[in-house]
């Protein structure tokens, strides 16, 4: 690994595991760089775990510590919003954020519809979902994206936990404690959008990245667009944080780069970059 590039820690969305992150951590490694995708509590090797908000940040935590002790942590979803969790209580482990596809506030009504539902309908299904979710997996995602998900088996028992672990998330506060530079990712058609402006406007240090042709599971339906930038992002973070020891100054406490700087192509990011507005004024 080059000492110059900062590690990166994947963590996974709901009834997902760290093997749906196969195609990020092949890149990233072609690189030269440390990548580790992680399982949290209820998902993956940890099956037979209950999900909580705390131990999922532990796991998060884990992680960084296992590569180095500081990371980018990047998360997709349940990921995401367990990354922006992670980062507030941890702002010394998270050199950089990318928080994807969870620019939504977690709602005491809608969680807890969800939650109800996975309590009283799939889990008394035989199969307990996996069949209406083996459809909409091969519905919704590209074959070599579907056959990445399924190689971790899927946490069919794990949502109704998660809801009601997600009623005591804080995302917009977490992301106004967090210092580190923040990329919120989403598709274009993501249904997790709705909120994305809020979430800028919470960032001390935030870009808004749109993924064309992208749904919800960006980095799983347009994975070779999501690493493109991904990689743009760990430039940034790895010039930032050289800047930092070049001037003798604790890591993160550099100042932001100027907006013009951030760059993407043109054909990744359908949208302008955009800042978040307390950085800019």
């Amino acid at each position: 690994m080059d000492e110059r590039q900062v590690p990166v820690v994947l963590v996974h969305g709901l009834r997902a595991s760290r093997t749906m992150w196969r195609a990020q951590v092949e890149a990233l490694t072609a690189t030269g760089r440390t990548a580790l995708a992680v399982d949290l509590p209820g998902h993956g090797h940890r099956l037979d775990e209950t999900f909580t908000l705390d131990g999922a940040v532990d796991a998060v935590a884990a992680g960084v510590e296992a590569v180095g002790g500081r990371a980018v942590v990047v998360g997709l979803s349940l990921g995401g919003y367990t990354a922006i969790a992670h980062a507030a209580r941890h702002p010394q482990q998270v050199a950089g954020l990318v928080a994807a596809a969870c620019c939504t506030v977690p709602r005491a009504a809608v969680v807890r519809a969800w939650g109800l539902a996975a309590d009283g309908f799939f889990a008394r299904l035989p199969d307990r979902g996996a069949a209406i979710n083996q459809a909409l997996v091969d519905r919704v995602l590209p074959p070599q994206a579907a056959a990445d998900v399924a190689a971790g088996g899927f946490a069919l028992d794990v949502v109704g936990d998660t809801m009601r672990a997600m009623g005591d998330a804080t995302p917009l506060a977490d992301l106004a404690r967090v210092a580190a530079p923040v990329w919120l990712v989403n598709g274009r058609w993501d249904h997790f959008r709705g909120d994305e402006r809020r979430f800028l406007a919470a960032c001390r240090d935030g870009h808004l990245v749109v993924v064309p042709h992208a749904t919800h599971l960006v980095s799983l339906v347009q994975p070779v667009r999501f690493t493109r930038v991904l990689l743009d992002v760990l430039d940034d973070v790895d010039a930032r944080e050289a800047s930092a020891v070049r001037f003798g100054e604790p890591p993160g406490t550099h100042a932001t780069d100027d907006a013009r700087l951030v760059r993407h192509d043109d054909d990744v990011v359908a949208e302008p970059v955009e800042r978040g507005r307390r950085d800019a004024s």
